[in-house]
């Protein structure tokens, strides 16, 4: 304990000057997390999508990228379709918030889509240290960040095509603003914040709605200083710009400002309100991984169950369980100096996060834990951090040598990290999200090994997931020169895919779900006259 008592402080910040906002190690910490989200991205999740949602949001991205804000209808419909796409007489687009997909479209212009949000998840841990430095101290900053880059949680869902890591980083880039105009009175961070508010809710509307409140009554003076009137019309005017964006382009596509795409979608395809807050008989579409029909309390709190269980398993990884500083914490608040008045403002976040949703029907199911939740994690990092802090005063008063007590206390939690860090992220990224829902990059491979090229590639299979890993390779300009993928759904569908490209040649590939392993060509190159032949002699 002597001997690691100077590297842990080092590390920590424990002893020293508070004066830095930013530092190396924060820095470190944040390349490190973009790192490790990196290769979790290469090589667990394959730079694929495994999610329908992020089919949607890559494809949706993909479309932006190119300059429009929806995609000709193509024909057939039924071979080309996918979830979460919806279409009026001309236009085919992807339904959910815009947000995500338009910071995604920047990764899909330098042809790095899967950089962008490991990229966004050292972002946070940076901003989450400037936050917790202004809330909080140097010390509880650093550790706050070097938890945060080592969480399991925050890692894998670093490591995918999620909406949730850009919905976080604009939210601290809004709370961090917020601080910063408060010390400044600076226009532009006020605007600044504003816009962050703004860009959440174009990523996650009800996430912007509940930061949105929580900053909101934070800039007029509640829990926080209040800003002036300049700030507060600063603020103001960056979340109305963004604002205004959102209900033009609900207006372009829905034909009203107040209906979102996804509500039109949900209302069309899964039953009306089924999408909709609040309980009733008519929430849900009746998923297996719903625990009732409809949506009522005594759901919310199953839901709810899921999700805490989730986060102790998933926030640190650890065998203790993850919730047990916290837990400490709860239980010491009651004791003199034991809290501080930031501890405050992690907890409203958390039950605002928590009553939010608790009026949802869907928890999130088993995809990325309680990722319905995931704004909860800064603070549940931060009052993980003091809790430590707690224990350590406990550990500590009244001792001899206090200091080794409290190099005992940092070198446990950080012990339990690096066995998380080295047993349970590479066991989830292997066992769980390797192939997750069997969703496979291996049409990519079978294009360019036998060169594909200008050809039609009929998928045998399911629509998900089958249909759908291919078609994220589809161009968006479905008469391209490039591999175009159609859903072998059923002979008839086929011959009317046949006859509109019957200047390619053809190949049939089974999909994993009936490999049960990667796709496998069947058949090919064949020409689209001798597949419609054959089909005319079978039904002789």
């Amino acid at each position: 304990l002597t001997a690691w008592r100077s590297r842990v402080e080092q590390i920590t910040g424990w002893e020293g000057s508070e004066a830095n906002r930013i530092d190396r190690f924060a820095v470190t910490a944040a390349i490190g997390a973009t790192v490790l989200a990196a290769l979790l991205s290469f090589f667990s999740y394959q730079r694929h999508p495994h999610l329908g949602d992020e089919i949607a949001y890559l494809y949706h991205a993909r479309y932006l990228a190119t300059g429009v804000l929806a995609m000709p209808m193509p024909i057939p419909l039924e071979a080309f379709d996918l979830d979460l796409f919806d279409h009026d007489a001309a236009r085919w687009y992807c339904s959910p918030p815009v947000g995500w997909p338009l910071v995604l479209a920047l990764g899909v212009l330098v042809n790095a889509d899967w950089l962008v949000n490991p990229v966004l998840g050292g972002i946070c841990v940076l901003l989450a240290f400037l936050l917790v430095s202004e809330l909080y101290d140097r010390r509880t900053a650093r550790l706050t960040a070097l938890l945060l880059a080592l969480s399991p949680w925050h890692a894998l869902v670093s490591m995918s095509y999620m909406t949730h890591t850009a919905s976080l980083a604009f939210a601290l880039l809004a709370a961090v603003a917020v601080v910063w105009v408060g010390k400044s009175g600076s226009f532009l961070w006020a605007l600044l914040s504003g816009a962050s508010v703004g860009m959440v809710g174009m990523v996650r509307p009800l996430e912007g709605a509940i930061v949105g409140g929580l900053i909101g009554l934070w800039i007029i003076g509640v829990g926080g200083k209040r800003l002036k009137i300049s700030g507060l019309a600063a603020w103001a005017l960056g979340c109305g710009v963004l604002g205004t964006a959102i209900f033009y382009y609900n207006f372009t596509l829905t034909g009203s400002p107040v209906k979102f795409p996804i509500m039109v979608w949900a209302d069309k395809y899964m039953g009306v309100n089924s999408n909709a807050m609040g309980f009733g008989p008519d929430r849900g579409n009746g998923w297996p991984i719903d625990p009732y029909p409809g949506h009522s309390p005594l759901e919310g709190v199953i839901n709810s169950n899921l999700n805490i269980t989730a986060i102790n398993t998933e926030l640190f990884g650890w065998a203790t369980g993850s919730l047990i500083l916290i837990a400490l914490l709860c239980f010491s608040l009651k004791l003199p100096g034991q809290a501080h008045k930031s501890d405050w403002k992690m907890v409203a976040l958390i039950a605002a996060v928590f009553i939010a949703h608790f009026f949802y029907w869907f928890s999130g199911g088993p995809d990325f834990a309680a990722r319905y939740w995931y704004l909860m994690i800064v603070p549940g990092v931060v009052l993980s951090v003091r809790g430590l802090q707690v224990m350590i005063n406990r550990l500590t008063h009244g001792e001899h040598q206090p200091h080794l007590h409290k190099t005992r206390a940092l070198v446990a939690v950080l012990s339990l990290s690096l066995m998380a860090l080295v047993n349970f992220t590479p066991w989830r990224a292997i066992d769980k999200y390797h192939h997750y829902n069997q969703m496979r990059p291996d049409v990519l491979r079978l294009a360019k090994e036998h060169n594909f090229g200008k050809s039609l590639i009929l998928i045998r299979g399911e629509q998900f997931p089958d249909f759908a890993s291919a078609a994220i390779y589809n161009p968006i300009d479905l008469k391209a020169d490039a591999p175009v993928y159609a859903w072998d759904q059923n002979q008839s569908l086929r011959n009317e895919v046949l006859k509109l490209y019957s200047d390619r040649p053809v190949w049939i590939v089974n999909g994993p779900s009936l490999t049960k392993a990667g796709f496998q060509i069947v058949e090919g190159p064949l020409s689209a006259q001798t597949l419609l032949e054959r089909q005319q002699m079978a039904s002789r």
